[in-house]
């Protein structure tokens, strides 16, 4: 099962990680803004080219050779975990090389050629966008943690009947391989863990609908239409993510209250069908979405407008990945190379949303 799960992840890895420079907004290539007008230089098309070609032919190599290699029946499932993470690991840092050099590449280019030099800087603000905005609000994202206080509570009820050992991790087959002997908060410690990531959810979505919503400026209705679409689809998975990971957590929580509850096709069944659900999300919010609302198909596209374009943030975009502006207000805003969201390390909120609820995860973890 764990050879499985691997091979799975994998793959998911690899082919995203490779499709990711057509992901983005045409405007960026490896972290530098691009004027409108060079967003086709051949250049740039064969940095992106070279990047998705070796981490496509670099993954499927790895992953041919570990399902081979696998096969030997005189490996331990240890064995093929660990080297299973090494693999991804490797193929990550294998995109992150070829990202800081095409990141560099594309600099210097964009330096020699002095595009935009010429052009009229432009940031589009839209007071009115905000009325627009379809995010989901924030009481829906309190219903999943409602239902686990709910199960704190069913817990409590049911500590004298539960286990003297409490079950605190799971493994690839879905059976727990690690426990903890009972305590009023071991037993609960599990949906402590649910709660905390459920309210990072909720942060995260309430800071991104505060976040600043930036316009391309040649082509205002299109990115109008793509930015809204984007915040859209991002609020719906931050909510389908917490869904899911409270039907998981609860599911575990009940197999514990109630021993007999959960066969081992069902202890099984449950956490594969969250991950392929996770990663069959992910990728049609990568593919269908796009970084910024990108592959968000507009029925009317806008012309692009001569002699100007957007102002220029590079400086504030260290290596093009970590975004330090202290003069933005905004904590999250959108990735330059990836799909999603990053923090603004200028602001210190950012830190206590992204990291605060992980050192609690550690700590809860800790005391256990």
């Amino acid at each position: 099962m764990g050879l499985t799960l691997f091979l799975v992840m994998i793959g998911f890895i690899f082919v995203l990680l490779a499709a990711t420079p057509f992901l983005l907004r045409r405007t960026i290539a490896f972290g530098v803004t691009i004027p409108e007008g060079h967003t086709d230089d051949p250049t740039i098309a064969s940095y992106k080219k070279i990047f998705a070609t070796t981490i496509f032919i670099t993954g499927l190599i790895s992953l041919i050779a570990y399902f081979m290699w696998a096969q030997n029946s005189n490996l331990t499932e240890e064995t093929i975990i660990l080297t299973g993470l090494a693999i991804q690991f490797g193929i990550l840092f294998l995109s992150m090389g070829l990202y800081f050099y095409f990141h560099a590449k594309t600099t210097r280019l964009k330096q020699i050629n002095e595009w935009g030099l010429h052009l009229k800087q432009v940031r589009i603000a839209d007071l009115a966008i905000r009325a627009k905005d379809e995010m989901l609000p924030s009481f829906i994202y309190v219903l999943p943690m409602i239902i686990t206080v709910g199960l704190i509570g069913y817990t409590a009820t049911q500590y004298s009947g539960m286990p003297a050992m409490i079950p605190t991790h799971w493994g690839p087959s879905g059976q727990a391989d690690a426990f903890s002997a009972k305590t009023p908060f071991s037993v609960i410690a599990l949906l402590l863990i649910l709660l905390v990531m459920q309210g990072m959810m909720l942060g995260i979505n309430v800071f991104i609908k505060e976040s600043g919503i930036k316009l391309n400026a040649a082509k205002r209705k299109t990115s109008l239409v793509q930015q809204l679409s984007f915040r859209k689809y991002t609020s719906w998975f931050l909510f389908m993510t917490s869904v899911l990971m409270t039907i998981l957590f609860g599911f575990l929580q009940l197999t514990t209250i109630h021993e007999g509850l959960g066969n081992a096709a069902l202890m099984l069944a449950l956490p594969l069908g969250f991950l392929l659900i996770i990663l069959i999300a992910t990728a049609v919010y990568a593919f269908k979405v796009g970084q910024s609302g990108s592959r968000i198909n507009v029925e009317i596209e806008d012309d692009s407008i001569s002699g100007i374009t957007d102002v220029d943030d590079d400086k504030y975009w260290k290596a093009g990945i970590f975004y330090v502006n202290k003069d933005d207000s905004s904590i999250f805003v959108e990735k330059r190379f990836g799909v999603g969201w990053t923090i603004n390390f200028a602001n210190p909120i950012g830190y206590i949303i992204l990291f605060g609820p992980l050192l609690l995860i550690l700590i809860i973890s800790f005391l256990l």
